[in-house]
């Protein structure tokens, strides 16, 4: 039996597709054994210097402080500090587009994992901004 992107061959007559997912744990449907995918590109360790990071790029638009209590401003990105250390910097790409260096300088509930949660000044910017895949290098201080 094998695997072809999301379609697993269970029979000859009839395939059955599948949502993509992340596995875990090893998972067994029907005699075959699914192993988790390697935890790569941030998800089970903190972010190097230099290393590329798949990420999610999302926005935000709250006024206040940030969790290293600085206000917010433009060059801000919340993110996992599991991922990425507080109180560093990241360059960010789109594509091959270069979007800039921001410092993590603040945490959020809903942040886990590869995630940029970008502030903006304005709510309607960050709806604007959407959401976005690219990838960061942590840098340097």
């Amino acid at each position: 039996m094998a695997l072809l992107g999301t379609r697993y061959l269970l029979s000859r007559q009839q395939p059955l597709s599948l949502r993509p997912a992340l596995v875990y744990a090893p998972l067994v449907l029907k005699g075959v054994r699914v192993a988790a995918a390697p935890l790569i590109h941030g998800l089970a360790h903190r972010a190097q210097r230099g290393e590329m990071v798949e990420i999610e790029l999302t926005a935000y638009c709250l006024k206040g402080t940030t969790r290293r209590g600085r206000w917010v401003r433009p060059g801000i990105v919340a993110a996992d500090p599991r991922i990425f250390p507080l109180s560093r910097y990241v360059e960010v790409f789109i594509g091959d587009k270069y979007e800039g260096r921001f410092l993590v300088d603040d945490t959020g509930g809903l942040i886990k994992g590869p995630i940029l949660d970008v502030w903006k000044p304005t709510c309607a910017e960050a709806k604007l901004f959407g959401r976005r895949k690219g990838v960061a290098m942590l840098v340097s201080r």
